[in-house]
């Protein structure tokens, strides 16, 4: 979490980030808690989802028709003779009296013999027919019959929004997703994504495609190793990992580590001790391999081993082969005390990605449980309980964690960011300040910090001071000049800050040149293109995200992103819709 992505507390607040791609139009807003707003009120929404349940056209006489639908009289006693379009609009308001009365059948009927009388010519009335027609069916659940008599609505109005709607609603009852999600793109381009109800049905649609393409490209995927950056941060944000510690010729083994004069020679052939030389070298793709000789040996590194591995298989997004070797570690009762604790931190925080929350605490409190005086347990779990949004015990783990490790300029630095979160979120402007000062505090005594640069831009961000916010990404940049990440939010900011397209997107194409792994990079160039009109370019962007995913969870996300921009490349050839672009 340290080495990447901005906190993203799971509150459920805002829109999804699927539409940072598809509600194009809108100015890029960055920065924490972020969030684009439906701008309509509820009353009004409210009339229109009312509006969409019901057949369209009143039941006032056309000429010559009584409040009945029949034919008048006049005066002389001779029938008026209607006109064919009269005689249908009669037949659609009786219809429309038969739905209203829950006579679906008989609407049904009333609505069939207005579309027979309706001259080819009136496309509108005549759309209008099939589309109450629809709604008819909608109400008998004849989900093909409803998307045929929409479709034809469509024919002959192809920005019909009422068919639009009742045809994806009817596509997602029949598991078309695709076409469900391209009809409901439509819908909210036509509505300017001012109505909630095609949001959520979109959002809906976008997540239920995402997770059913993750897990097929997931299980097949070919394991990819991160950049060295990002391996080399990931491990710094442990302080008390046995298995990321040099490791000396002539250590003592973890079992002797309390029993004085005794040591244990590390013989060559170890395999656990070449993969620990690889580290070092920053040749880490030859560690699995090394670790898998130690453990298939039953080495006295086993328990190191496992670990290792595990930790590698983590890194490359291999969750499944990482289980097994985890569950050993901590099965290991006497193995050393920190390997099993930081076993279980890396366990929890798996079962975090894979959304599974409850098993993820289980593991931080038994971590706490086993090691209660290892500082990594609460950096760990506090960052578990921002994502969980229950800050007062993240608060709490970082203040123990602190107290573990005083020098711990990292869990300071998330400490001040999980106070300002509660802040912010609260609105309450004195503890806001507060939460600022303590950033100052901690760029002060920890100045070689760069996380802590980089949570203290994200809050100036967000609190409009783009200048400062500017310097503290310098810093971070400085510090860091191989993390592609900093060079990604410095971007964003250029863009929130100056509307500066060039120079944001010079930024990213940085991150890219840096580090060409940065799936955050891939996925932010590819917003932005689907913000500039880019679809295809967007796609590709997202597509080299999909494949860099660090998990399904991740992936599924990057797939709803993608699938939002083909939606609309689709929507664009039908219906000439395309959204302004930035």
């Amino acid at each position: 979490m340290a080495a990447s992505k901005p906190v993203e507390p799971q509150t459920g607040g805002g829109l999804p980030r699927w539409q940072l791609a598809l509600l194009v139009g809108t100015p890029i807003v960055l920065g924490v808690g972020a969030v684009y707003l439906w701008n309509r009120s509820r009353a009004k929404e409210k009339k229109r989802n009312e509006e969409r349940k019901t057949p369209e056209g009143g039941s006032s006489p056309v000429r010559g028709q009584n409040q009945d639908g029949a034919a008048s009289r006049g005066g002389g006693g001779g029938q008026e003779e209607l006109s064919p379009l009269d005689r249908a609009q009669a037949a659609k308001n009786r219809g429309n009296k038969y739905f209203k009365a829950g006579k679906y059948e008989q609407a049904i009927q009333c609505y069939t013999e207005a579309i027979s009388l309706c001259p080819k010519e009136q496309k509108g009335d005549l759309s209008t027919f099939f589309q109450n027609r629809a709604a008819a069916y909608e109400q008998q659940m004849k989900w093909s019959e409803v998307v045929h008599d929409c479709s034809r609505a469509v024919e002959l109005n192809p920005r019909y929004v009422k068919a639009l709607f009742r045809r994806a609603k009817a596509q997602e009852r029949l598991d078309n997703k695709k076409e469900c999600l391209e009809d409901v793109t439509a819908v909210c381009i036509l509505e300017s994504f001012q109505n909630q109800q095609s949001m959520l049905l979109a959002d809906k649609v976008l997540k239920l495609l995402g997770k059913e393409k993750a897990k097929e490209k997931y299980k097949n995927r070919e394991p990819l190793m991160p950049s060295p950056q990002f391996i080399k941060s990931y491990f710094s944000s442990f302080t008390e990992d046995i298995i990321s510690q040099p490791l000396q010729k002539g250590e003592k083994k973890d079992e002797d580590k309390d029993k004085e004069g005794e040591t244990a020679e590390v013989t060559e052939s170890s395999g656990y001790l070449k993969a620990k030389q690889y580290m070092e070298e920053e040749n880490y793709d030859k560690i699995i391999s090394e670790c898998t000789k130690e453990v298939e040996l039953r080495g006295k590194y086993l328990a190191e081993a496992l670990l290792l591995r595990a930790t590698f298989y983590l890194l490359i997004g291999n969750a499944a082969a990482a289980q097994p070797d985890l569950d050993q570690v901590i099965n290991m009762e006497n193995a050393n005390v920190k390997l099993r604790a930081n076993a279980l931190i890396k366990r929890g925080s798996m079962y975090m990605q894979q959304q599974q929350p409850n098993l993820s605490t289980q593991d931080f409190n038994l971590a706490a449980e086993i090691d209660p005086n290892n500082a990594d347990v609460y950096h760990h779990r506090g960052q578990l309980k921002i994502l969980l949004d229950q800050v007062e015990e993240a608060v709490s783990d970082f203040d123990k964690c602190i107290s573990l490790r005083p020098d711990s300029a990292l869990a300071q630095a998330q400490k001040c960011f999980a106070l300002y979160r509660q802040a912010y979120t609260g609105s309450n402007s004195s503890q806001v300040q507060t939460a600022m000062d303590g950033f100052e505090d901690v760029i002060r005594r920890f100045p070689k910090c760069a996380e802590g640069y980089a949570l203290y831009a994200q809050a100036l961000t967000d609190q409009q001071q783009f200048g400062k916010a500017d310097e503290m990404y310098d810093k971070c940049i400085e510090l860091e000049p191989d993390n592609a990440t900093t060079y990604v939010h410095k971007g964003l900011l250029q863009l929130q800050w100056k509307q500066d397209l060039d120079l944001g997107l010079e930024l990213i194409s940085k991150a890219i040149e840096i580090d060409n792994k940065c799936d955050f990079a891939y996925e932010t160039m590819g917003t932005i293109e689907v913000q500039r009109g880019n679809l295809d370019k967007a796609i590709d962007m997202f597509n080299k995200a999909i494949n860099l995913a660090k998990s399904e969870m991740e992936m599924a996300h990057l797939y709803s992103l993608c699938d939002a921009a083909y939606a609309q490349t689709e929507v664009a050839k039908k219906y000439g819709l395309k959204p302004p672009t930035l």
